[in-house]
């Protein structure tokens, strides 16, 4: 298993954990100190991705835009879902959030598509899943938030909305956020990001 680098900041005793996966060419800072602000008190770990490509941090590895390696995505999800189970043990956390972004988003809706036992409640902030997943009776009643862009031009909104479609075929609690913009976060997303981590039972 790959060794991951990660910020952590440690919790109240009973605190919920919540995970934050960056972007490409993000490391494990962008969004830790968000995620500290929206969930006070809480157990905050932020993994660096593992894999470099031109000197940009990723969690797993493509072979174009939008094109992934899904033999390496395969062992990133493996050695992440080991990650995340670590880290339930070590915090004792009954409660696991989950944030990511672009390719963070990828890496923890690849991960829920096979241990959706490891993250209760799921933020996918742009993300793109360019392949159909297998059905996961898993994910009924595992929360998820899928923020987009409307004009995003990495993750068109076509595959974003059968992304939608197929949590909710699974039975997850779905909630959907669009903004008229592209790839960017914009502030109405922190919004919905700050509403959906409020919810902490």
């Amino acid at each position: 298993m790959t060794k991951l680098i990660a910020n952590h900041t440690q919790g109240q005793p009973g605190a919920p954990l919540l995970f934050t996966f960056h972007g490409t060419g993000g490391d494990e800072f962008q969004f830790h100190s968000l995620g500290q602000q929206l969930m006070p008190g809480a157990h905050i770990i932020s993994p660096r991705g593992p894999v470099s490509e031109g000197g940009m941090a990723r969690f797993f590895r493509r072979t174009g835009e939008g094109i992934y390696d899904m033999v390496d995505l395969a062992q990133r999800v493996e050695d992440m879902a080991a990650f995340i189970s670590q880290k339930r043990h070590e915090t004792g956390a009954s409660q696991v959030f989950a944030l990511g972004y672009s390719n963070g988003a990828n890496i923890l809706a690849a991960l829920s598509f096979v241990r959706p036992d490891l993250v209760n409640h799921i933020a996918l902030l742009h993300p793109l899943i360019p392949w159909a997943p297998q059905a996961q009776p898993g994910l009924a009643g595992v929360r998820v938030l899928i923020t987009a862009g409307q004009r995003d031009p990495i993750c068109p909104p076509p595959q974003t909305e059968a992304l939608r479609q197929y949590y909710d075929s699974q039975g997850a609690g779905v909630r959907m956020h669009w903004h008229p913009g592209g790839h960017e976060i914009d502030q109405g997303e922190v919004l919905a990001l700050q509403a959906f981590l409020a919810v902490k039972e």
